[in-house]
């Protein structure tokens, strides 16, 4: 580690090197946090929607959105996934990185149809197995910095 001009210590490319097991667990903790953010926001618009009719573009909305906790909790989830989002930036590529997002998707449509009991149709689920062989594909490259 060397100070730079300011007096900060500049670390290495070398020590910023994390194993792919560890920086795979970040992307995932990162991507279940957004997902599950995801269900908190349904799931608190749900009850906004329930108590006070269909959003809009209305003070009543907006007051109804802002005192809900439930948003309020998926809006911390999201919090949190920047956070660990934000590791795995400082440790690879976005190029590498970025593609792992789709997870959310895969896994918002499996709570769908297991936990909601949602109908998914066949072209979804051919969009998603796609989505993963790609997730698979980038998975197999070398984690630039």
């Amino acid at each position: 580690m060397t100070p730079d001009r300011a007096g900060a210590t500049v670390v290495p490319a070398s020590t910023k090197e994390t194993s792919l097991p560890m920086l795979i667990a970040l992307i995932l903790l990162s991507v279940g946090l957004a997902s599950v953010a995801q269900l908190t926001l349904k799931a608190g618009m749900n009850q906004v929607t329930e108590a006070s009719g269909t959003a809009s573009l209305s003070a009543a909305s907006f007051k109804a959105i802002a005192s809900n906790v439930v948003v309020w909790g998926g809006l911390a989830l999201f919090g949190l996934s920047a956070v660990a989002w934000l590791f795995v930036l400082s440790r690879t590529s976005l190029s590498f990185a970025y593609p792992f997002a789709s997870l959310t998707y895969l896994l918002i449509v499996l709570v769908d149809r297991f936990v909601f009991h949602e109908e998914i149709p066949a072209a979804r689920w051919a969009g998603v197995a796609l989505i993963m062989a790609g997730i698979i594909l980038v998975a197999r490259t070398a984690p630039d910095a």
